[in-house]
């Protein structure tokens, strides 16, 4: 018997509904991210608990029990997880997000003959299969368990279509026949689609499909909230979709590329592929001592974080020498591209870490008429984002996508491992200007010679 008239139920939900868009409001700005989370998970929690105390459950001790199973398996996860593998943590959460949705929409078929309702099932599956197993394929891209680079093989355009054909066709079969067999064939083929979709996407394109398996685990969500009749899910499910798919056409842009580019660009050579080769052409090396002279005589300094900065833990090293060149009376600026690290709001999250100000924080079209009047620019682990072949080189991988414009600064210091080109898989000429210098090795032991010579001068 459920404690909680319809009434109160709906209201509760209403309630529910707010957290989760104020949630996403939160979400919008680093200052208000931590309170946005909060917010959501309140959200979820009370949803919850208003599904036990309106519903009539059945099997309570094997629902609880599979909550404390995906506590003890979640907890340890999340507070362990590097800020490095928060996307793949993403890509895994999406996955787990449609596959679920899946399950509950085959579980559903047997409960109804309304043919309406077999469609949401239908269209629940096939989304929920290609969302799990498309999100699968990025977590192991992005864990690099398999090749960063696009998959391709003879006639996988074929192959992909003959798949989406064959799903289709067993979806109109589920909803005509309500069959199990045709139901298991629509999940496996499902799977499949997901599976060739993410294959041929490779390199600095692979963070973008994961926003955009997000988008279609919400649109799976609110598919199975009509098939449940339940109007959070509905909404929440909406939610998620619109605003991963907001996400994605923002990375998109940011990128200078269109999402079916980023999708099928393999096919025609356009998808971003990451290289290992090495350069063999001269640059200029720079030590700790002189490039803490540069910045600490300089007047205006721009640094410019990348996923290497992310990689070596350097954020709060790079934060106490933004700390120690301001304490001298240099000016000093993050200047954060939308895509910089593997994902939106890498680097924000990164920085705020390491209390580096919000205000310090400056974006792409923000920070780009700066760079004339700045002294030195710092780039610690980035190269596709500050790369001048997104304007200068048409076929490029990342061509038309908007870059800082650190060229146009007075010097440029390359903080770098190696000469290993970016995730894109290019050259940067930049690092062969006669005013760009490269201090080679790891950016968090980099940074702390730099710090220590900065603090000696």
């Amino acid at each position: 018997m459920s404690i909680l008239t319809p009434e109160w139920t709906a209201l509760l939900y209403l309630v529910s509904a707010v957290c989760f868009i104020l949630a996403l409001k939160g979400l919008s700005s680093p200052r208000h991210a931590r309170r946005g989370n909060l917010i959501g998970s309140a959200g979820a929690l009370l949803a919850v608990v208003t599904v036990f105390l309106s519903v009539k459950l059945e099997n309570i001790p094997l629902i609880l029990a599979a909550i404390a199973v995906g506590s003890a398996i979640a907890v340890p996860i999340a507070r362990r997880v590097q800020m490095t593998q928060m996307p793949q943590l993403v890509g895994g959460f999406n996955g787990v997000g449609g596959g679920a949705a899946a399950l509950v929409a085959v579980l559903e078929l047997g409960h109804t003959d309304d043919p309406w309702v077999r469609i949401a099932i239908v269209f629940t599956m096939l989304i929920g299969a290609i969302s799990f197993s498309g999100s699968a394929i990025t977590v192991l891209k992005l864990q690099e368990l398999m090749t960063t680079r696009p998959v391709l093989f003879p006639g996988l355009r074929w192959i992909m279509s003959i798949a989406v054909l064959a799903s289709v066709a067993a979806a109109v079969l589920v909803v005509v026949t309500g069959s199990w067999i045709w139901a298991v064939a629509l999940l496996i083929l499902g799977l499949g689609v997901g599976v060739l979709l993410v294959l041929p996407v490779g390199g600095a394109d692979v963070p973008i499909v994961i926003s955009l398996l997000n988008a279609f685990t919400g649109i799976a969500v609110a598919a199975s909230g009509i098939v449940l009749e339940n109007v959070l899910l509905v909404v929440a499910g909406t939610l998620v979709g619109a605003s991963g798919t907001i996400l994605t056409m923002a990375m998109a842009k940011a990128m200078g590329r269109g999402v079916t580019g980023i999708l099928f660009g393999a096919f025609k050579g356009g998808s971003t592929a990451g290289s290992t080769e090495l350069s063999d052409r001269p640059v200029r090396s720079s030590s700790a001592e002189d490039v803490a002279v540069q910045l600490g005589y300089a007047q205006n300094v721009v640094i410019v974080p990348g996923y290497g900065l992310a990689v070596a833990q350097g954020q709060h090293t790079i934060a106490e020498l933004a700390t120690a060149l301001e304490d001298r009376g240099v000016h000093v600026v993050f200047g954060i591209h939308p895509v910089a690290g593997r994902m939106p709001g890498h680097m924000n999250v990164l920085l705020a870490e390491a209390n580096v100000p919000y205000e310090s924080l400056k974006e792409l079209g923000e920070v780009n008429p700066e760079f004339k009047s700045t002294d030195v620019v710092l780039v610690v682990g980035a190269n596709d984002v500050v790369n001048p072949a997104a304007k200068s080189t048409p076929g490029s991988p990342i061509y038309g996508m908007p870059i800082l414009e650190v060229g146009d600064a007075n010097q440029i210091v390359f903080l770098k491992r190696s000469m290993r080109p970016g995730f894109a898989g290019i050259e940067n000429e930049l690092l062969y200007d006669p005013k760009t210098e490269l201090l080679f090795g790891d950016a968090k032991d980099s940074l702390s010679q730099v710090l220590a010579a900065v603090k000696a001068l």
